[in-house]
């Protein structure tokens, strides 16, 4: 069987905000290797979604807030998709300008 993983495209808006994530957990009063080990996911992983070098994929996103204690949505941006700083404007934010 062969299997691939889906990569999110560089640039690609996140499913999640790092700030939002790391703001949560640290409410709960939880590590980020307790928040991963709970969640089935490794610390490295765990490390890169807070540092905004990975996604949390929706899948990933429902294990945080299950263990986390808050709804999906606590964790997304307020917008719905977050961009990372250096990224270069979308063609919508370039037409807004």
């Amino acid at each position: 069987m062969n299997t691939t993983r889906m990569r999110r495209r560089k640039g690609a808006p996140f499913h999640h905000s790092p700030e939002a994530v790391t703001r949560a957990r640290e409410n709960a009063g939880l590590t980020q290797k307790a928040l991963a080990e709970k969640c089935g996911f490794s610390f490295q992983l765990m490390c890169d979604i807070e540092a905004g070098r990975r996604n949390a994929n929706p899948e990933r996103l429902r294990a945080m807030a299950r263990v986390i204690g808050c709804s999906v949505a606590d964790l997304q941006p307020a917008n719905g998709v977050t961009q990372l700083d250096d990224e270069p404007p979308t063609a919508t934010e370039r037409k807004a300008s």
